[in-house]
């Protein structure tokens, strides 16, 4: 599916009028091929003994979220067989090679595509970073429901993943995302409303692109 109009806003709310906070989905983009890993798939890494995929779906949903959707594109197959990632809706991603602006696409058009009603925003993480924990989840969670539509974990003042897109914005990002940007130019194109929850307390930004990073899987 894609993005060819006008959403359908949740039921209930006048249009041009922001829904009030209801449940917020997770989506977690995991379809990269680790080009730099030497072609292994980051999501299949192993991290306090599970792949990483599963760890990071037990964040988001320890962390408040649901429903939660997870965007598979290299070794799609071997994940799913690989791996327990019961409760998700798993989304294929053919165009993965793209970069990561292809499956945030993805990811938004099948969330709205199921979710018509009840869900008020969509927090985004990604599969690489294990020191991003359900506590930094949680912190944006909390930030929604005191009214913030647009938000990101900020790592001493610098804005990092998670971040979180209220149900109005989803087309709009869904438009920006290209290449491997992801929703980085709407984010700066709206940077006045985004609201940042500090998190350097509590999570480790750090992401796994090469050999180099891998000790931060022990």
């Amino acid at each position: 599916m894609r993005y060819a109009g006008a959403m359908t806003r949740t039921t209930g709310t006048t249009q041009g009028e922001p829904a009030a906070p209801g449940k917020v989905a997770g989506l977690l983009l995991a379809a990269g091929g680790g080009r730099r890993l030497g072609g292994r798939p980051k999501a299949l890494l192993e991290f306090r003994g599970r792949p990483l995929i599963e760890h990071t779906t037990h964040v988001l949903r320890e962390g408040g979220c649901a429903p939660r959707y997870v965007v598979l594109g290299a070794a799609s197959a071997q994940v799913r067989a690989r791996t327990g990632l019961r409760g998700c809706v798993l989304v294929d991603n053919p165009d993965w090679p793209g970069g990561m602006g292809s499956s945030l696409r993805a990811g938004l058009a099948e969330l709205a595509s199921r979710e018509a009603a009840g869900v008020s925003a969509v927090l985004v993480t990604l599969v690489d970073q294990p020191g991003v924990g359900a506590e930094a989840v949680a912190r944006l969670l909390a930030a929604h429901r005191a009214g913030a539509r647009l938000a990101a974990a900020s790592y001493g003042g610098e804005r990092g993943h998670p971040v979180l897109f209220a149900r109005e914005h989803w087309e709009g990002v869904a438009r920006s995302a290209g290449g491997d940007r992801g929703a980085r130019a709407y984010l700066r194109e709206h940077a006045a409303a985004v609201t940042l929850v500090e998190c350097a307390d509590i999570a480790d930004p750090a992401d796994i692109d090469t050999p180099d990073d891998l000790p931060l899987l022990d």
